[in-house]
């Protein structure tokens, strides 16, 4: 098929176009051209910029689009009015935080969503970003009605990730030593494989699905301890994991679920843990072992700098500070 992927070059479009390439579709990537330069020479690029500059997607057709990373409405708006008459099918990526009431267990599909008190607003924020990708899904779904897909993520996961959320806790494991940890072991935690997913969008628009579906895994709720322990042992380390009170980690972190990725200490979040994707699984979504996950992570991390701004996770001198802390507290 032929297939146009507005961006394609980051973290998911990286993975969704290599993914249409290896099944042999013919693929056009639209992009400023500035960042993963070279990666793909055998596509044709359209270089442009989603809020100045279309021209280069007029007169083509597409069997296929993929809107990689919507945020704004108005600027999703800009991209459906050139592709409406364009392409046959259009995929959204947007997102499970678009949920109102993330304290909520097993939101699905039908599960009520944000609404913004001011819809005009563009800047994305925790506040924000579930709402705004509401209301590019409504903008899709004025152009493309009964001919888009809208998938709504979790957790993704995988070599080329810029969050680092479980890119942290596979760098640090690796390391070994004492690692602080939360003591909540049993807390269910959700995440997804970038190739399980897009390989499954990419499949789903082939087929010509349509409407929402939640994708996160694994197939049921993990709990957060196994995962950490499968990655100690995938990885054949021997980190000693010192669980660290909850209630103390709340405190003393600025923002414990990025310092400590996964850990889900206020009870008004624990629903984005929760998410049920069952309609996917019922339709094909499958997932890879966490240990394929774990060793892609860990090959790929072994190759960034180690002087990289981390988004996730507490850096050592401050892990080292509050072990000491808490071992303090204890004796």
């Amino acid at each position: 098929m032929r297939i146009l992927i507005l961006g394609g070059t980051g973290f998911i479009g990286r993975h969704l176009t290599e993914l249409a390439l290896k099944a042999g579709h013919e693929v056009t990537l639209f992009n400023r051209g500035r960042s993963g330069t070279g990666l793909f020479p055998e596509v044709e690029l359209l270089v442009g910029d989603r809020e100045n500059d279309l021209e280069s997607l007029k007169g083509k057709q597409w069997d296929l689009a993929f809107d990689i990373a919507s945020y704004y409405p108005r600027v999703t708006r800009l991209s459906c009015e050139v592709l409406a008459g364009s392409v046959d099918h259009y995929t959204l990526i947007s997102t499970m935080a678009l949920y109102a009431d993330h304290s909520s267990l097993n939101n699905n599909e039908t599960s009520p969503v944000v609404e913004l008190e001011d819809p005009t607003v563009e800047e994305v924020t925790p506040q924000t970003y579930g709402g705004l990708k509401v209301l590019c899904e409504k903008v899709v779904n004025e152009f493309f009605a009964d001919r888009c897909l809208l998938p709504r993520p979790g957790i993704i996961v995988g070599p080329y990730d810029t969050t680092d959320r479980m890119t942290y806790w596979v760098d640090r494991i690796a390391e070994g030593g004492q690692v602080l940890v939360p003591d909540v072991w049993e807390q269910p935690i959700q995440y997804i494989d970038a190739v399980d997913l897009m390989g499954w969008i990419l499949e789903a628009a082939v087929a010509g699905k349509t409407g929402v579906y939640n994708l996160t895994g694994p197939k049921t709720t993990m709990p957060l301890g196994a995962f950490l322990e499968a990655i100690n042992e995938a990885l054949g380390s021997k980190a000693e994991f010192v669980k660290v009170d909850s209630d103390f980690l709340a405190e003393h972190l600025d923002k414990p679920g990025n310092d400590l990725p996964f850990f889900m200490p206020f009870l008004e979040r624990r629903g984005f843990m929760h998410i049920d994707s069952s309609k996917a699984q019922a339709e094909g979504l499958s997932y890879r072992p966490l240990s394929d996950t774990i060793l892609d992570l860990a090959k790929w991390t072994a190759g960034l700098p180690r002087d990289r701004k981390w988004e996730a996770g507490i850096r050592r001198e401050k892990e080292r500070s509050l072990l000491e802390e808490w071992t303090a507290v204890q004796s």
